[in-house]
Parts: structure tokens; C-alpha cells; sequence
């Protein structure tokens, strides 16, 4: 997988494409990435970037001919590395929300990509005209582009072929399980916990203790359609459940009425 990245921060990278999961995957040859610095695309002394809306209005826009070299550029690199139509992917809160599904369909594709940050107010419009895909990360608003490009790129890298020590980590991940909900809660040693902040020692369920795999399989299904119904009943709105699923979410709201009464 061949990612570039525009930003005017490469600095906010260097750390990132290092460590955990992007920086295993650069280390093992399956992500290979590039930044491309606007600023390096300038005319002036001042490398100047930005400058004033037309029509007037707070803030600076970023303009367009820097931006537009530093595709131009992107692309040219990705064709070096036989990536003939990479995806030109801009963060903005316009966008589409980021999903693991979209980050599954990236990790399956056979182009690259380039993530384009913005900053200040935005860029010059004209520019789309280059982007295939907008996304955004959520409802709010950051300083710029480059955070949420990196969630962007770990979101797709941990999903690659190669990248996780245990692939059926990914599978089981929330949104990314064949139910497409929630994970299920996760226990470690010790086994009966003792700390100063709680007021009686906290054991795991026997159920993970018995050593019986189906059992804890739909101990843990039964845990995951729980916990989405509990905290992102959204998710199982429109859902078709098969049998099972059904009867272990009813009886998981069954068992909270209960110990709630």
C-alpha cells in the first residue's frame, strides 16, 4: 500500500509513521509512505501558502497552486511506485463519515492513496477538482487535517495482510466482527483483582475460566449484542439478527432487568 500525505506539518508525522501498529507495518514493507510539503511548491521567499478570502470574512484560506503541485507531485511519486490512479482522499468535517467498512474497502484496494490536510479556514475550492473522496472523523472541528488523516491511515493499515501479529484481532474488532457490532469485554490476570481504588476484589467471569469454547463463544456473543444494546443501540436498528443472536440478546436484557429490579 502506497499513502501519501499533503499537510504543512510534516513534523506531526514523524513520531506517528514510527511506532505501534503504521510504524510495524512501514517497518515490515507492506505500507510504503511520502509527505509532500505545499510550502515546497511556492514562488516567494516567504513560501506563502495562505492569504485572504475573496468576499472577505475571518481567517485565511490556503491557496490553490501549492496545493494543486503538491498532488500533482503525490501522483507522480506514486507513479514511480506503479501506482498509476491513487485516490486523492481530503479531510473535512463536509465529508463522509469515516467507517470501518470505508477503511476495509481502502485496505482492499489496489491503488494508493493521498491524504490531503487542510488548515485555517480551508482550502481553495477549486481544488476539489482533484479530490475523489471527502471524510471526516466526526461532528466537530480540529486546527487541521493531520489528525484526522492519521486516524484515516491506522484505521486502513491495521487491516492490511501482514500488519497485526494475530489477523483475527482485526476480525473481532468492534464494527469489523460478523455481527458488525460491539466487542465483547475483555479480561487478563490477575484473576481475582486487589487494588487500593476498589472496595471489594473483583474476579472474571467463570464462564472464561471453564475451558469450554463454544461456551465462551456465545458467552462472548451474547456480552458484544449487550454491550451495543446498552451503549450504541443504533447499531442494531434495522439489523437482522439471526436465532441465536436473538436469544442471547434477550436474554442479556433479561438478565439486566432482573439485577436492575
Amino acid at each position: 500500500m502506497k499513502v501519501g500525505i499533503v499537510t504543512l506539518f510534516p513534523e506531526l508525522f514523524d513520531v506517528f509513521l514510527q511506532v505501534g501498529v503504521v510504524g510495524r507495518a512501514i517497518g515490515r514493507g507492506v505500507v510504503k509512505t511520502q509527505i509532500f510539503n505545499p510550502r515546497h511548491f511556492t514562488q516567494d521567499v516567504h513560501r506563502t501558502v495562505d492569504d485572504r478570502p475573496f468576499g472577505g470574512g475571518p481567517g485565511m484560506v490556503m491557496m490553490a497552486v501549492p496545493l494543486l503541485d503538491s498532488i500533482a507531485f503525490a501522483k507522480t511519486w506514486m507513479k514511480t511506485e506503479n501506482v498509476c490512479h491513487p485516490k486523492v482522499v481530503y479531510l473535512s468535517p463536509a465529508g463522509e463519515k469515516l467507517t470501518q467498512a470505508k477503511a476495509k474497502s481502502w485496505a482492499t484496494e489496489k491503488e494508493g492513496i493521498i491524504f490531503l490536510a487542510g488548515r485555517y479556514e480551508g482550502i481553495d475550492e477549486r481544488v476539489m477538482t482533484q479530490v475523489d473522496e471527502i471524510i471526516s472523523i466526526g461532528d466537530y472541528i480540529v486546527s487541521g487535517g493531520e489528525i484526522p488523516a492519521q486516524v484515516c491511515i491506522e484505521t486502513m493499515v491495521r487491516l492490511l495482510p501482514g500488519v497485526l501479529n494475530d489477523p483475527a484481532s482485526a476480525e473481532q474488532d468492534a464494527f469489523s466482527n460478523p455481527d458488525g457490532i460491539l466487542d465483547c469485554p475483555h479480561y487478563t490476570r490477575p484473576q481475582s483483582l486487589v487494588h487500593d481504588s476498589l472496595a471489594e476484589p473483583l474476579g472474571v467471569p467463570d464462564v472464561l475460566l471453564g475451558g469450554n469454547h463454544e461456551t465462551i463463544r456465545a458467552w462472548r456473543r451474547k456480552q458484544a449484542l449487550g454491550q451495543t444494546w446498552q451503549k450504541r443501540p443504533d447499531l442494531l436498528e434495522n439489523k437482522t439478527l439471526d436465532k441465536e443472536a436473538k436469544r442471547l440478546l434477550e436474554d442479556f436484557e433479561q438478565e439486566f432487568n432482573n439485577h436492575k429490579g
